[in-house]
Protein backbone atom coordinates (compact mmCIF):
# COMPACT_ATOMS: atom_id res chain seq x y z
CA UNK A 1 0.00 0.00 0.00
CA UNK A 2 1.68 3.47 -1.18
CA UNK A 3 0.95 6.70 0.96
CA UNK A 4 -1.75 8.13 -1.28
CA UNK A 5 -3.44 4.53 -0.53
CA UNK A 6 -2.86 4.76 3.01
CA UNK A 7 -3.90 8.46 3.13
CA UNK A 8 -7.53 7.53 1.31
CA UNK A 9 -7.84 4.76 3.48
CA UNK A 10 -7.58 7.05 6.40
CA UNK A 11 -10.32 9.71 4.98
CA UNK A 12 -12.66 6.83 4.39
CA UNK A 13 -12.06 6.21 7.96
CA UNK A 14 -12.66 9.36 9.54
CA UNK A 15 -15.88 9.83 6.55
CA UNK A 16 -17.20 6.68 7.95
CA UNK A 17 -16.58 7.42 11.49
CA UNK A 18 -17.84 11.34 11.69
CA UNK A 19 -19.84 11.99 9.01
CA UNK A 20 -22.59 9.25 8.31
CA UNK A 21 -25.66 7.70 9.50
CA UNK A 22 -27.33 4.29 9.32
CA UNK A 23 -28.96 3.22 6.75
CA UNK A 24 -31.13 -0.48 5.58
CA UNK A 25 -29.93 -1.45 2.47
CA UNK A 26 -32.11 -4.21 0.69
CA UNK A 27 -32.19 -7.09 -2.19
CA UNK A 28 -35.57 -8.66 -2.31
CA UNK A 29 -35.63 -10.47 1.13
CA UNK A 30 -31.84 -9.82 2.03
CA UNK A 31 -31.47 -6.89 3.93
CA UNK A 32 -28.36 -5.47 6.10
CA UNK A 33 -27.73 -2.32 8.28
CA UNK A 34 -24.64 -0.31 7.41
CA UNK A 35 -23.36 3.53 7.61
CA UNK A 36 -23.67 5.97 4.34
CA UNK A 37 -22.54 9.22 3.92
CA UNK A 38 -25.74 11.19 2.18
CA UNK A 39 -24.54 13.13 -1.30
CA UNK A 40 -26.28 14.40 -4.53
CA UNK A 41 -25.37 14.23 -8.19
CA UNK A 42 -26.22 16.79 -10.74
CA UNK A 43 -27.10 14.66 -14.27
CA UNK A 44 -28.01 16.57 -17.46
CA UNK A 45 -29.30 14.42 -20.56
CA UNK A 46 -30.28 15.50 -23.98
CA UNK A 47 -34.12 14.90 -24.53
CA UNK A 48 -33.35 14.02 -28.02
CA UNK A 49 -34.58 17.58 -29.31
CA UNK A 50 -31.75 19.39 -28.52
CA UNK A 51 -32.82 20.39 -24.97
CA UNK A 52 -30.29 19.60 -21.65
CA UNK A 53 -32.35 17.78 -18.90
CA UNK A 54 -31.44 18.00 -15.26
CA UNK A 55 -31.69 15.37 -12.83
CA UNK A 56 -30.76 15.25 -9.26
CA UNK A 57 -29.91 11.72 -7.90
CA UNK A 58 -29.74 11.29 -3.73
CA UNK A 59 -26.54 9.52 -3.38
CA UNK A 60 -25.16 7.26 -1.03
CA UNK A 61 -21.34 6.74 -0.50
CA UNK A 62 -20.52 3.46 1.31
CA UNK A 63 -17.31 1.17 1.97
CA UNK A 64 -17.31 -1.32 -0.60
CA UNK A 65 -16.42 -3.45 2.41
CA UNK A 66 -19.43 -2.83 4.39
CA UNK A 67 -22.04 -4.09 1.29
CA UNK A 68 -22.56 -8.05 2.79
CA UNK A 69 -25.76 -9.32 2.11
CA UNK A 70 -27.09 -12.32 3.74
CA UNK A 71 -28.02 -14.25 0.88
CA UNK A 72 -25.04 -12.91 -1.68
CA UNK A 73 -22.04 -12.13 1.01
CA UNK A 74 -20.02 -8.76 0.03
CA UNK A 75 -21.87 -7.94 -3.52
CA UNK A 76 -21.96 -4.68 -5.83
CA UNK A 77 -25.18 -2.87 -5.89
CA UNK A 78 -27.85 -3.53 -8.52
CA UNK A 79 -30.32 -1.35 -9.86
CA UNK A 80 -33.57 -2.13 -8.09
CA UNK A 81 -31.71 -2.55 -4.37
CA UNK A 82 -33.43 -0.69 -2.11
CA UNK A 83 -32.47 2.14 0.72
CA UNK A 84 -34.36 2.97 3.78
CA UNK A 85 -33.90 6.04 5.55
CA UNK A 86 -35.50 6.97 8.62
CA UNK A 87 -36.12 11.00 8.97
CA UNK A 88 -35.82 12.94 12.08
CA UNK A 89 -39.85 12.38 12.45
CA UNK A 90 -39.34 8.71 12.71
CA UNK A 91 -40.92 8.28 9.09
CA UNK A 92 -38.70 5.95 6.43
CA UNK A 93 -37.95 7.35 3.06
CA UNK A 94 -37.25 4.19 0.35
CA UNK A 95 -35.10 5.24 -2.31
CA UNK A 96 -33.51 3.10 -5.53
CA UNK A 97 -30.89 2.41 -6.86
CA UNK A 98 -31.21 3.82 -10.30
CA UNK A 99 -29.68 6.67 -12.57
CA UNK A 100 -31.17 8.32 -15.68
CA UNK A 101 -30.72 7.04 -19.56
CA UNK A 102 -27.48 4.90 -19.90
CA UNK A 103 -25.58 6.27 -16.60
CA UNK A 104 -24.48 4.02 -14.18
CA UNK A 105 -26.84 3.12 -10.94
CA UNK A 106 -23.18 3.15 -9.10
CA UNK A 107 -19.24 3.98 -9.23
CA UNK A 108 -16.22 4.10 -7.50
CA UNK A 109 -15.75 6.90 -5.62
CA UNK A 110 -12.07 6.79 -4.87
CA UNK A 111 -8.78 5.49 -7.12
CA UNK A 112 -8.47 2.75 -4.27
CA UNK A 113 -11.98 1.15 -5.08
CA UNK A 114 -12.64 1.58 -1.49
CA UNK A 115 -16.19 3.50 -1.56
CA UNK A 116 -19.12 2.84 -3.36
CA UNK A 117 -20.93 6.16 -4.83
CA UNK A 118 -24.73 4.72 -5.10
CA UNK A 119 -27.07 7.17 -7.32
CA UNK A 120 -31.21 6.80 -6.02
CA UNK A 121 -34.47 8.13 -6.72
CA UNK A 122 -36.87 8.48 -3.74
CA UNK A 123 -40.31 5.89 -4.44
CA UNK A 124 -41.97 5.68 -1.53
CA UNK A 125 -42.21 6.91 1.68
CA UNK A 126 -43.30 5.19 5.46
CA UNK A 127 -45.52 7.08 7.73
CA UNK A 128 -43.71 7.53 11.29
CA UNK A 129 -44.19 4.28 13.66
Amino acid sequence: MDLLEQASAWLEGQRTAFATRLIGYERGSDATVLPATVGRTVFRTDDGYGAQVRTEARDYLILAADLVLPGAGLTLPQRGDRIRETIGTGAAVIYEVMAPGDEPAWRYSDAYRQTLRIHTKQVDQEAAP
